[in-house]
């Protein structure tokens, strides 16, 4: 049996985003300054970033969360590809993207709704973040939810530092949180 032609391929993923016929579409971008990232969208929104992905684990998750029909789809992560292409050329400071959270508790949902009003170039605190959601004393809580966003970059938890300033703790590493501020200008 011979492989299908990449063009028939594409065509059939493609298809299948625009019928609606997916649960989740992803794609990597290789080509980012931060890494490759693995972006995943559903109908609903952007689902997923992933720094350094392991595209199997990846897949295994947005299948077990969303549904079993996901399929690498360039297509329908265009929007994402776009917004987050002209914010690493620091043409755009936010992000006009819905999101799909829905996989998310309740609290962790509410904590990220916090943190997208951190804005661009600017930085909190675990603490501070941790009373805006009304649980001043919840700081170690909210650095885990930063831990698992699962749509860092556009939920800019990069912007989230420890209460002297010190970068501390980030999924995708302590060399891209800084690098992401510095894009920023929020350190120079």
């Amino acid at each position: 049996m011979s492989p299908v032609p990449a063009t028939l391929d594409e065509r059939f993923r493609e298809a299948a985003a625009s019928a609606d016929l997916l649960d989740a579409a992803f794609d990597v971008l290789d080509e980012t300054p931060v890494g490759p990232l693995l972006v995943g969208v559903t109908d609903r929104g952007v689902c997923r970033i992933a720094f350094d992905p392991d595209p199997e684990q990846e897949l295994e998750r947005l299948a077990r969360l969303y549904g079993p029909r996901v399929l690498r789809s360039s297509k329908a992560v265009d929007r994402l590809r776009r917004e987050l292409a002209e914010y690493f050329e620091r043409r755009r400071r936010s992000f006009d993207l819905e999101l799909d959270l829905r996989a998310a508790p309740e609290y962790q949902r509410r904590v990220l709704a916090e943190l997208a009003r951190v804005e661009y170039g600017q930085t909190t605190t675990y603490g501070e973040l941790a009373a805006r959601t009304g649980n001043p004393r919840a700081a170690r809580a909210v650095g885990a939810v930063m831990n698992r966003n699962p749509v860092p970059i556009v939920l800019p938890c990069h912007r989230v530092v420890g209460a002297n300033g010190s970068l501390v703790g980030y999924g995708g590493g302590l060399d891209r949180k800084e690098l992401l501020l510095r894009l920023e200008g929020a350190i120079l």
